[in-house]
């Protein structure tokens, strides 16, 4: 398998703060790689400079082959580097059928399909169909977004976000604020939907971390402390000791 994602020397400062200091990350094309790490690690520093929502101050990025480094994120995000934020983004006065085609639009290009008739988005109906089964949300397809649970709210982000097609998904916590029902429904979704595509993702719950990920990085104060699969970083007494004290939070 080749690398889809790399970084080398990522870095970012802000003032006198070494938040993110020479990172450098290999994501293997179609794995599922999770970004762990004790609070204030450089978890999501990291993250956003990936998906180029804040600029690095050093270092290089790149999407398959391709330097990333100085794209902006719709730029990233049309050559299919895709992410879902830790706070779930979704339309809640439209169903989540409409949610769904709302985000296939976004293939169409620049259009006014706001201003066109109905008719001009039948062919996109089947497809928001289609993907809102592969979340496991048929039933739910004319339920208002805003009154439905927090998980399902999840998936539909997850639905929204598949709807762009993208090759790689990063998903920031995706189980953060759930219980334990819609953590193993959504562990067991991100499964599923990364079958012909690569996931990065932030998680705190490492009980998902171990169940779901080929490989794992550990960050602590801003560097990369340890790699390897679950088994090798939670036996390591570096990766033990950063750890310690401060939960799996």
């Amino acid at each position: 398998m080749d690398d889809i994602l790399a970084t080398d020397g990522l870095s970012k400062s802000f003032g006198d703060f070494r938040a993110v200091s020479d990172v450098s990350l290999r994501v293997k094309r179609g794995t599922i790689h999770a970004l762990i790490g004790p609070n204030g690690a450089g978890k999501t520093t990291c993250f956003n400079m990936l998906t180029k929502f804040i600029a690095p101050t050093g270092g290089r990025i790149t999407f398959n082959g391709r330097d990333i480094t100085s794209l902006r994120p719709a730029d990233v995000a049309r050559l299919g580097l895709v992410r879902s934020f830790q706070i779930s983004a979704v339309f809640p006065h439209l169903t989540a059928f409409e949610n769904v085609r709302i985000a296939l639009q976004r293939k169409r290009g620049d259009s006014f399909d706001f201003w066109r008739s109905k008719a001009a988005l039948e062919p996109l109906n089947q497809r928001a169909l289609a993907l809102l089964d592969d979340v496991g949300l048929t039933s739910f397809a004319n339920s208002k977004a805003g009154e439905i649970s927090y998980g399902r709210k999840r998936a539909l982000e997850l639905a929204t976000t598949l709807a762009v097609e993208p090759e790689m998904m990063l998903l920031d916590e995706p189980m953060a604020g759930m219980g334990h029902e819609d953590i193993d429904r959504t562990a067991d979704l991100i499964r599923h939907v990364s079958a012909n595509r690569t996931i990065l993702m932030v998680e705190h719950n490492l009980k998902v971390v171990a169940n779901l990920s080929h490989r794992i990085t550990v960050l602590t104060r801003g560097r990369v402390l340890a790699e390897g699969d679950y088994r090798e970083v939670s036996e390591n007494e570096e990766v033990k000791q950063a750890y310690m004290g401060v939960g799996n939070g």
